[in-house]
């Protein structure tokens, strides 16, 4: 979906806070306006491209869901390099934060972008509009999944857009209440998507199936979760990628096992002004090693750095745990004496790097390449639907498809089938994902769900820590009118 940018001056007026410099030379400025638009099937078409354009936030999730866990620090030049990342690792984070402040703006961008084509859904009709919307309302399940994974229960505004003074009057709805929208989103999608788009990176019904039973997990609706998955595994034919290397490179992605993706490319630079507007993922120079010299990977950044405690949850025998976490030191020892030199950053050193989402010789992107990794961010892998799968049946009273599900997983990488039930067998599915998806931005929000932040993040405070503080600039933009969550 990397044509988008062609479509984005159009949205400017609408949310103009996540706009950038790249997107205001427009000649002429604002010469079509909203009610004159949404005429042709490619009116519909391009702003939908523009609604999934803000899926390249995904970075921001890459970053917190594992620095805000026990499974890496935040890392960079020093602690004040992106500042946020070292208080959300400290858990000392507040309500001045200019990452989660960038969490939901972009997450609020997208919505904006879902609503201006809802509000306009009936103006034209056309062969494969309901496909459309469907793929519309997908996007905006997603982004309020997202924002109520964060931080609660957020604004609800659907099907509209909304002019600067009203925004001081929208009060936050229950977290009950956006997940409610998020099904009613869902439902849609399931019911007008096909199983299969000619365009790739386009959801798809496994897509919303897959999306939906992780929705109904978080809410604990377990039957409810179980029904949807078991769709997606019987009737999607999707399959686990046979070798767990493979589904790191760029070469081997939009394979058997990808459910739903944001699509990334190297073939246009970027800045670091402006991370949103990048056509590549970020997170990769990011995660990169500093000053590296050597073969195979890239110079970066050192964020979001694995720690030692998650490269030894592994068991030796297990090959995830050298596929997940360059041990950058072992790796160097496997080389010619002198070849291999690289720098430890300020904001902390482990040891051990990022290896799912890394910058790597052979995937650099134009220039800043260290912005410019094509590597897609695999937001469901087929994996995570049998492992939602078999945790929606175990804690529904079922574990023979669990224990079927989940050594699936377990069987790809070789490593021996588990036979435990009951509340054992929910431990081990919970530890299962953490093998399974560890550095791919989860970690926090599995704990936080499962009810074992407490226990395995230091510094986690229960009854706070479980979501994340409203940005202050964006409580004094609505006039005061939202509060902020507890604790913060």
């Amino acid at each position: 979906m990397k044509s988008s940018k062609l479509f984005l001056s159009i949205f400017i007026v609408l949310i103009s806070f996540s706009s950038c410099e790249k997107y205001l030379d427009v000649q002429p400025p604002f010469s079509q306006g909203a009610e004159n638009y949404f005429n042709t099937p490619e009116d519909y078409e391009l702003a939908l491209i523009g609604a999934y354009d803000l899926l390249q936030a995904s970075y921001l999730t890459q970053w917190i869901g594992e620095i805000a866990s026990d499974n890496s620090i935040a890392g960079g030049e020093s602690v004040t390099d992106t500042e946020g990342l070292h208080q959300i690792d400290n858990m000392t984070h507040d309500g001045v934060n200019n990452e989660l402040r960038s969490v939901l703006r972009f997450n609020y961008a997208g919505i904006a972008r879902c609503n201006y084509i809802m509000e306009f859904q009936d103006k034209t009709n056309f062969t494969g509009r309901e496909i459309i919307i469907g793929e519309t309302r997908f996007l905006r399940a997603y982004y309020y999944f997202e924002l109520v994974r964060y931080f609660g229960g957020m604004p609800l505004i659907i099907d509209r857009r909304i002019g600067a003074e009203e925004v001081t009057t929208i009060p936050r709805n229950s977290a009950s209440e956006v997940y409610a929208q998020i099904e009613s989103d869902l439902l849609y999608a399931i019911d007008n998507i096909p199983w299969n788009q000619a365009v790739k990176g386009r959801a798809e019904k496994g897509a919303a199936l897959a999306l939906l039973g992780k929705v109904y997990l978080y809410q604990n609706k377990f039957a409810e979760a179980a029904t949807v998955l078991d769709r997606v595994i019987n009737e999607g034919g999707y399959s686990l990628l046979a070798n767990f290397e493979d589904l790191w490179f760029d070469a081997n992605e939009n394979n058997s096992e990808t459910v739903f993706d944001v699509e990334y490319s190297n073939l246009e630079g970027g800045g670091y002004g402006c991370l949103i507007c990048l056509e590549g993922n970020a997170a990769a120079g990011f995660h990169g090693i500093r000053q590296y010299e050597g073969p195979i990977y890239g110079d970066g950044n050192s964020y979001n750095l694995p720690t030692a405690k998650l490269y030894n949850t592994f068991e030796l025998s297990d090959i995830r745990r050298d596929i997940t976490v360059l041990n950058i030191d072992s790796f160097a020892n496997t080389q010619p004496p002198g070849t291999v030199s690289y720098v430890r950053g300020g904001g902390g050193h482990t040891g051990y790097y990022n290896n799912k989402y890394i910058k790597r010789q052979a995937e650099l992107g134009l220039p800043d390449d260290d912005l410019t990794s094509p590597l897609n961010y695999k937001v469901i892998r087929y994996s995570d639907v049998l492992l939602m799968a078999a945790e929606a049946h175990n804690r529904n009273g079922n574990d023979a498809p669990a224990l079927n599900y989940v050594n699936q997983v377990r069987a790809r990488v070789n490593m021996p089938p588990l036979s435990s039930s009951g509340s054992a067998l929910t431990q081990d599915i919970w530890d299962e994902r953490n093998l399974e998806f560890a550095c791919e931005g989860h970690r926090f929000f599995d704990l936080v769900r499962t009810g074992q932040a407490a226990a395995e993040i230091t510094g986690f405070i229960a009854g706070k820590n479980e979501i994340f503080p409203i940005p202050q600039v964006e409580i004094d933009l609505a006039g005061g009118n939202w509060s902020q969550n507890p604790g913060y």
